[in-house]
């Protein structure tokens, strides 16, 4: 049953705003087994909301319209669909109580504007909202020859449009008997390799056809491993994944570090916790980036015990760590990233120390950066050639400073 979803706003047509609406709901309908084929997004205007609702119902099964629900002028999806159905407006008096109480339940008198809120296209049903003013609407449309096409149009407001769908629309969906084969989805995120060496190791894993359906994806050089299956049980589903999850790691190895939503950051503070061990930063060339990451990640505060952000080119070996910045400037070397990794760990106490420094080499070899990592075995320093995309530098050091960090005393040494 092909769907398609349509996100109504001008503020969204005009990049004010961002629609998360429609990537959620396909996120949902995905997982009901129910293809979404189109995306629209369309203005507030009332001749545009017509003719791509017609589209819409005439190529989808199912159309879900998100916004225009509201009470001002602006608010034209009832009209549209009212248009589209060639239909009255009628009040639904049960509804006009509900949002009448809802203004009661506030201590405040309802605009005669919001009235509008309580009518329904002749023939629909309404979709209660249990958490704003606006009731959804669930019509269905005949077309002849052909079965007809639900639609269910809700507010535009996230948190209300979410509640609606989980506790009204996909309920009535389940009646109708118009959820397909489970659709499950898995992430598995790795670093260390590009995408053609992933690709390489991963072999027949990637070919076209094979379920699960496993796609790679690259951002700031995080590979993302997309896996894709549909079974007739959640069960089938997971188990399909769970066997192209366990080749995955045997394949990439180390490289995989995490699922989902997992970054770097997430599994090192993850490591420290469970080993109750503590970590300090020095960052030269990454403006503080490592310790931005580090310190948004829950329960940071109990491992990471602080870090020292320093200007490019202010580094000078042989002074007290915390004065560092008031140095006259210096290139920095491997053996000047040795020896911060070294002092920032004395200093802090912590168990482990990393350093990041950039340098610029005047040979043929070209600008390299510096990764110290100080443990309590010794000091491990890693050089990085600084070729490629000049926009995720900052990214590509701070995560390859993690991921040292993760390999040489989370990983390899647990």
């Amino acid at each position: 049953m092909p769907a398609e979803i349509i996100a109504i706003g001008t503020e969204l047509t005009t990049g004010s705003k961002l629609d998360t609406n429609s990537q959620w709901l396909s996120q949902e309908l995905s997982a009901l087994g129910i293809p979404v084929h189109f995306h629209t997004t369309l203005a507030d205007d009332l001749p545009a909301n017509i003719a791509a609702l017609r589209v819409a119902i005439d190529r989808a099964e199912l159309v879900l319209i998100t916004g225009g629900l509201g009470p001002t002028l602006d608010d034209l999806t009832r009209d549209a669909l009212a248009a589209v159905l060639v239909q009255p407006l009628v009040l639904d008096e049960p509804s006009l109580q509900t949002i009448r109480q809802m203004f009661s339940s506030r201590n405040r008198d309802m605009p005669e504007r919001n009235i509008v809120q309580a009518l329904f296209p002749q023939g629909s049903r309404p979709i209660p909202n249990s958490r704003g003013t606006a009731p959804g609407i669930d019509v269905e449309v005949n077309r002849p020859g052909r079965e007809a096409c639900r639609v269910f149009a809700m507010p535009g407001v996230p948190s209300e449009m979410k509640f609606m769908f989980e506790q009204e629309v996909v309920p009535r969906l389940g009646e109708t008997g118009r959820t397909g084969r489970v659709i499950r989805h898995a992430r598995i995120n790795c670093y260390g390799l590009g995408e053609s060496a992933t690709e390489e190791l991963l072999g027949d894993i990637t070919a076209r056809g094979r379920d699960p359906e496993v796609g790679i994806t690259v951002h700031e050089a995080t590979i993302t491993l997309r896996i894709v299956t549909e079974g007739t049980t959640a069960r089938e589903c997971e188990d399909k994944i769970a066997a192209t999850r366990a080749a995955i790691a045997e394949r990439l190895g180390d490289t995989v570090f995490g699922e989902g939503d997992d970054e770097l950051q997430h599994v090192v503070i993850r490591g420290l916790l469970e080993r109750q061990q503590t970590l300090a930063v020095v960052e030269v060339a990454t403006g503080g980036l490592v310790s931005h990451w580090l310190s948004g990640v829950e329960g940071n505060e109990n491992c990471f015990v602080g870090g020292i952000i320093l200007p490019r080119g202010r580094i000078m070996a042989g002074r007290p760590l915390r004065t560092l910045w008031a140095d006259a400037p210096a290139t920095p070397t491997v053996e000047t990233a040795r020896e911060l990794a070294t002092r920032c760990r004395d200093e802090f106490g912590s168990d482990y120390a990393l350093v990041v420094t950039e340098r610029t080499l005047d040979d043929s070899t070209g600008p390299r950066a510096c990764i110290g990592l100080a443990t309590p075995a010794g000091v491990a320093v890693r050089e990085l050639n600084l070729i490629g995309d000049p926009g995720i530098l900052k990214s590509r050091l701070g995560k390859s400073a993690l991921n040292l960090l993760r390999l040489e005393a989370l990983v390899r040494r647990s």
